[in-house]
């Protein structure tokens, strides 16, 4: 075999060689990408279920002497029960969409 072709086919080897790791690192980042965008998804539901939940606490955390509900027998448990819907409904509402 004369030697430029030997030399062409080693190159041509070589390159797909290069070639081959190129796309094994883009594979790589690709599927570290996926995961990244899940874990983001987690926090995002999270984030929705509790902020809800955190601005009900937020207005039960002051100090108002005037609340309505704090007069009301079962104000408690009103606002208890409220806040269980709020969660479950967001949890519903993510199974549904297929986010969680």
């Amino acid at each position: 075999m004369p030697g430029f072709l030997y030399d062409f086919l080693e190159q041509i080897i070589s390159g797909d060689q290069r070639l081959m790791e190129s796309y094994e690192l883009e594979l790589y980042h690709t599927q570290l990408e996926v995961r990244q965008n899940h874990i983001m998804t987690i926090l995002t539901v999270v984030t929705a279920i509790f902020m809800p939940l955190t601005l009900i606490a937020g207005w039960y955390g002051m100090n108002f002497r005037y609340m309505p509900e704090l007069e009301a027998p079962y104000g408690y448990l009103i606002v208890i029960v409220i806040s269980a819907i709020i969660a479950a409904g967001s949890l519903i509402y993510f199974k549904v969409k297929k986010w969680l």
